[in-house]
């Protein structure tokens, strides 16, 4: 997967950097949102917790996807302004270990 930054733009009222980008993904199926945003996060040299993906939109008939996402300057930020539903899709999933599920199961 390629992921090429097209436009970069500063918006100073919100406190983000908005980015429309370009994902190749030749002989791949169509990334996950999570994917896309660790290579962003790598790419732009930002924090996870400070990036969100807005939207990616698959071409038809091609391996590319137009995207756009923002990096927010603080994480108060980001919660202030982006909608519940974007905020859970870019989300890690969480992990639970056996030794919880274990103890719940079991009767006392």
């Amino acid at each position: 997967m390629e992921i090429d930054i097209i436009q970069k733009k500063e918006n100073k009222v919100l406190n983000r950097n908005e980015i429309r980008f370009d994902c190749t993904y030749t002989g791949e199926t169509t990334p996950k949102i999570l994917d896309v945003k660790n290579k962003l996060v790598a790419l732009l040299n930002t924090k996870k917790e400070l990036l969100v993906i807005d939207s990616i939109q698959p071409n038809y008939g091609e391996a590319k996807a137009t995207g756009y996402a923002k990096v927010y300057d603080s994480k108060e930020d980001l919660e202030g302004i982006e909608p519940k539903n974007i905020i859970e899709k870019n989300k890690e999933p969480e992990v639970h270990s056996n030794e919880e599920t274990t103890e719940e199961k079991s009767p006392e």
